[in-house]
């Protein structure tokens, strides 16, 4: 086994955590870790209880998830397959699934937690929190809004 991205994508369809297994399966595999962020209903920054998140996706975003999950992945012996949402998300909906495996746990472990921590300081997908008081605010990358023309939430479902 070697350092092998096989999966990384920004789709507005649902994200399904058996075909991520399956894409980092490999005889070599000892474990595989998996991580799964999915919209809750709270927040401490809510109003209220929170009703659905919006993710908008800048149109590189893709692009910049596999550079990141390769960088993650580099020198290391492990298979990476992860997804970002994008579009409207009830609570409970899977919003990032990532699933690394490797010859043995600590390194799974390892990779899993770095890649999803670079996800979130670096992917340039913002979040626009709603909440049952009506209030709204967006999060991301510094926390500005996205950019007026440059995103979009319409991203590939490969």
């Amino acid at each position: 086994m070697h350092s092998e991205v096989v999966l990384a994508t920004v789709s507005d369809a649902p994200l399904d955590v058996a075909a991520h297994l399956t894409a980092v399966a490999h005889p070599a595999a000892g474990a595989v870790a998996t991580f799964v962020g999915q919209v809750r209903d709270h927040d401490p920054e809510a109003d209220g209880t929170v009703e659905l998140l919006e993710y908008e996706a800048h149109p590189e975003a893709e692009d910049v998830l596999r550079t990141i999950a390769t960088r993650v992945a580099a020198d290391r012996r492990v298979r990476v397959a992860v997804s970002h949402r994008a579009g409207s998300l009830a609570v409970g909906d899977a919003a990032v699934v990532i699933a690394v495996a490797s010859p043995h746990r600590a390194l799974a472990f390892e990779v899993c937690r770095e890649l999803i921590e670079t996800i979130k300081t670096d992917l340039p997908i913002w979040k626009r929190q709603v909440d049952t008081s009506g209030r709204s605010a967006w999060k991301g990358i510094g926390d500005d809004q996205p950019p007026a023309n440059g995103g979009s939430t319409s991203a590939s479902t490969a």
